[in-house]
């Protein structure tokens, strides 16, 4: 064998094998498409259900509240009121975002490419989070549905003072989340407690197998 059948026989072997690492990475490419697939298809039930029970919520609390400022708005509690209002207000926010993200999740399909899907992911992750922020400024009102104007005449100085400290320390609860929940978090401890999950955990998963593939589109990878 003379040196340009060698050198022929080793310019095919390595095409052959440029085909074949081709081949791999394109079986590993589809192969992590359809996990991200059925990944996040696995959030489906749970979207599905707190917006079938948040929307509820919202129609009944919206119907009753639209009834007392209606025709009893002078006798009502005022502070049932406005704490009620708030909450609802606060609900219906977050039930747009879900159905916004069950919107997203539905359009995730296994033919898309990598860097629309990873597009896709980081919107329901930053959704996410916000639907977490929105949920969590209801903390202060559920201290003070309760309250009335007979407090303030019929109780004394201390019992005052403990109401007003919940209250508060639930504000401050609330906007420290709300300043707090963010991504850059996500290995804290504190933030593990609120995030787990089927809300969570497919979203994490299917980003990180994503992160897995060298193969991305010519404009690269994007950070999510």
């Amino acid at each position: 064998m003379n040196e340009l059948e060698l050198k022929q026989l080793w310019q095919t072997t390595n095409k052959k094998l440029e085909e074949n690492l081709a081949m791999n990475v394109k079986l590993a490419d589809d192969l992590t498409r359809l996990k991200v697939h059925g990944i996040i298809g696995s959030m489906k039930p749970i979207k599905l259900f707190t917006i079938f029970i948040g929307f509820l919520w919202v129609v009944i609390g919206a119907g009753y509240l639209g009834g007392v400022f209606a025709n009893t708005y002078q006798e009502a509690n005022k502070f049932f009121l406005y704490s009620a209002t708030v909450q609802v207000v606060l609900t219906a926010i977050a039930l747009g975002i879900y159905i916004f993200q069950l919107s997203l999740i539905y359009q995730v399909e296994n033919t898309d490419p990598i860097l629309q899907t990873q597009k896709k992911l980081a919107q329901l992750k930053v959704s996410t989070l916000w639907a977490a922020r929105i949920m969590f400024l209801q903390i202060p009102v559920w201290t003070t549905f309760w309250w009335n104007e007979s407090m303030l005449s019929d109780w004394n100085v201390l019992q005052l003072g403990v109401t007003a400290s919940v209250t508060v320390a639930a504000i401050i609860l609330s906007i420290w989340l709300f300043l707090n929940i963010k991504y850059e978090n996500r290995h804290k401890k504190w933030f593990h407690l609120i995030f787990s999950g089927n809300e969570w955990s497919p979203l994490m998963k299917s980003i990180d197998l994503l992160d897995q593939i060298k193969d991305y589109e010519p404009d690269g990878n994007v950070k999510i």
